[in-house]
């Protein structure tokens, strides 16, 4: 006689839905240990090229320490605002001379020029490392050329060269000093507002913007330009020598297109990087010495420079400048 098991089906039942709760739970473990390694490949993927990125960024773009092969020109750049800190700084500018000249197949250095001037203090650490360079290495020419603009502190470092040649289309001169700010003592009154100024030093507060303007600082300030002026001067009149051409408007600020500039000895002659490494030189072979800063650094510098002017905007007394 047989008998039906009323529990059978139930517990066949159950051991089904436990394996089928044992086939999931493994699956989702799977899937996690998979997803896990899937995410621990992109962080490591991730940070190779995060650590690739700033391999290249904190890296200079060229060596220019390295040797080049066979007799060469070289070419340092001097292109953009001359400041402490920017991109064209005197330290950057000599670094890239000094690395040109130590190379013994440099057969002579181009100036490549392209600025409006900047900081007289940056302006004239160049120029005194050219005229240094020369005096150490006399049998080494040492040209510049102007691309577009040539002014001011940019000038004055082109000066030192042995040469200097341009474009016809080029702008050169604006041998001057300048000082510039804003006066706000009207705007101020109309709206109604008191100016209060605390200064432990008679003049501290010179060239405040916000307040009338003293004859005496006045007086100071002008002399004070009129100083950096002169020694601009006998700079370019020491290098461009007898080469310069009489004329009142030399010494005033005003600038000239490069074939003017040519007719009052401020310039030499009309030629470019090529002609002069070519005609001048003797080596058309040309090598870019010019440093390049790390791309994080140039960025922290600029920014840093961007900072500093703009304060600089706004402070009560504005930095001289080549402009």
């Amino acid at each position: 006689m047989a008998f039906f098991n009323r529990d059978k089906p139930i517990q066949d039942n159950q051991q089904w839905e436990r394996s089928v709760l044992e086939k999931v739970a493994l699956a989702s473990v799977v899937e996690q240990r998979r997803a896990r390694r899937w995410s621990i490949f992109f962080k490591l993927l991730f940070l190779t090229y995060i650590i690739i990125i700033s391999s290249f960024a904190m890296s200079p773009m060229s060596d220019v320490g390295a040797l080049s092969k066979g007799p060469h020109t070289a070419v340092v750049d001097v292109k953009g605002v001359i400041v402490s800190g920017g991109e064209a700084d005197a330290d950057s500018i000599i670094k890239s001379l000094k690395n040109a000249i130590k190379d013994p197949n440099t057969k002579g250095v181009i100036l490549r020029v392209n600025s409006p001037g900047g900081s007289p203090v940056q302006s004239s650490y160049v120029y005194e490392a050219i005229r240094k360079i020369k005096s150490d290495r006399p049998e080494l020419p040492i040209h510049a050329v102007v691309e577009d603009l040539c002014a001011s502190g940019c000038y004055f470092i082109a000066s030192a060269a042995d040469k200097i040649f341009v474009n016809q289309s080029s702008i050169v001169g604006s041998i001057g000093v300048v000082m510039n700010g804003f006066g706000f003592t009207d705007t101020m009154k109309k709206l109604g507002v008191e100016r209060r100024l605390y200064t432990a030093g008679e003049h501290k507060g010179f060239l405040d913007p916000f307040s009338d303007v003293n004859s005496d600082e006045e007086t100071h300030v002008k002399g004070m330009l009129n100083d950096i002026h002169d020694e601009f001067i006998q700079a370019v009149k020491s290098g461009r020598g007898e080469r310069l051409q009489e004329n009142p408007d030399l010494f005033s600020g005003l600038v000239w297109a490069g074939s003017n500039s040519i007719q009052l000895g401020l310039a030499d002659a009309v030629g470019d990087v090529r002609s002069v490494a070519k005609n001048e030189i003797g080596e058309d072979k040309i090598v870019d010495f010019t440093a390049q800063q790390p791309f994080i650094e140039k960025l922290a510098k600029s920014m840093g420079a961007a900072t500093a002017e703009f304060a600089a905007r706004f402070s009560t007394l504005n930095n001289a400048s080549l402009f």
